[in-house]
């Protein structure tokens, strides 16, 4: 249904700020229509419209993450579309894989970064055709994409934001996106009816068309996620291992734990005894998987801390080695672990030097890091 949008300029905020945002659609005049008008004595319209009065007052201050939230029918695209534009979602082949469909100048490395950022951390996933991926995996690969397409300075604005994904996958895909765009100094409007994405998205301002109501507000921690970390059998890593990016197959001999939220396995984690001339007592990450419902809130550098403190209190030391850059990035971070090899981390930016040369065709050996978990120092008296 084609519609005509009309825009007032406003004397203070500028003609994109505020506005009386008109949409018109012509109605053809059917024997249904006469019908209906007749029974419930309603005369039929040549032309529907509706009006709103938006005032989008977001040159005030600087922000980053706003939402245009409200029920069906409240008139939340027609707003945004007036106010920013109509922009289509990102098309996909059928044929190529979902890192094939980034533009063609980004780098493969900026790719992976654009794709852990927004919580899309499962390597597998990334070489096959987005028709293939889950419909929450599709919606994380899709904001990924927007945001990595955005020109400097402009406004990425999803429509139907979150409307066909599962509303737990809603909330912690928000929590990864709200941190991606602020990250990247970059500004997002999601336009939804869901509510419940609020307190995980933590906009900057709120606009509600259907009550003409705009609100700007703090950012606030995200909700909490009360896990549990108990041991599991073995077989539970058949659940896990298709979103593992090295290996499918899984030791006999490892010790594994599964990450709860209430009663859902939504992380796996496993360990080896590590056999070393001088290194005694060590225990050494076997396998680390968030499902990717789950992905974004940092789980996994919760379990491996809690599994170095573990192993810690029972006299070992605890070492994870990988090559994934989300864990890296976070176990670089973390006052909790030290890296290793940090000497061939920086070597791999420098591929030229002659010494080198015997690396370039094995990258994953270059960008693999080992580290150690360090316990916290125990508190004296004095503090």
């Amino acid at each position: 249904m084609g519609g005509l949008s009309e825009r007032i300029p406003d004397r203070r905020f500028g003609d994109t700020m505020r506005q009386d945002v008109t949409v018109t659609t012509a109605v053809t005049s059917t024997p249904r229509i006469l019908q209906a008008g007749a029974m419930f004595d309603v005369p039929p319209l040549e032309r529907a419209a509706r009006t709103w009065a938006v005032d989008l007052p977001i040159d005030e201050r600087d922000w980053s993450v706003g939402l245009i939230v409200g029920p069906s029918g409240a008139g939340k695209s027609s707003v945004a579309a007036a106010c920013f534009g109509v922009q289509p979602e990102p098309s996909w082949h059928q044929d190529r894989s979902v890192l094939d469909d980034f533009p063609a100048g980004m780098g493969v490395r900026s790719i992976v970064n654009a794709l852990t950022a927004v919580g899309f951390g499962s390597p597998p996933a990334w070489m096959r055709p987005y028709a293939t991926l889950s419909t929450g995996e599709q919606f994380r690969v899709n904001c990924a994409r927007r945001l990595a397409e955005a020109t400097e300075g402009s406004i990425v604005v999803i429509d139907e934001y979150t409307s066909v994904v599962d509303r737990q996958v809603a909330q912690v895909a928000s929590h990864s996106l709200a941190k991606a765009v602020r990250r990247n100094g970059q500004k997002l409007v999601a336009v939804t009816c869901h509510y419940d994405v609020v307190d995980w998205l933590q906009p900057d301002w709120i606009y509600q068309p259907h009550v003409e109501d705009f609100a700007w507000r703090s950012v606030q921690p995200r909700p909490s996620v009360d896990v549990g970390i108990y041991p599991v059998d073995k077989t539970a890593w058949r659940v896990f291992s298709p979103h593992h990016y090295l290996s499918a197959a899984h030791s006999r001999s490892a010790t594994a734990f599964g990450m709860f939220v209430g009663d859902e396995c939504v992380a796996f984690h496993s360990y080896r005894h590590f056999v070393h001339p001088h290194m005694r007592n060590t225990k050494q990450g076997h396998r680390l998987v968030v499902l990717p419902d789950w992905q974004g809130l940092g789980l996994s550098l919760r379990f491996a801390e809690w599994m170095g403190q573990h192993l810690y209190e029972q006299g070992s030391r605890y070492r994870i080695v990988t090559a994934h850059p989300a864990v890296v990035r976070s176990l670089s971070r973390s006052p909790r672990w030290v890296n290793n090899n940090p000497s061939m981390r920086l070597r791999a930016n420098v591929s030229s030097a002659p010494d080198l040369r015997r690396f370039q065709a094995d990258t994953r050996r270059l960008n693999t890091h080992s580290f150690e978990y360090v316990p916290p120092k125990t508190l004296t008296a004095e503090g």
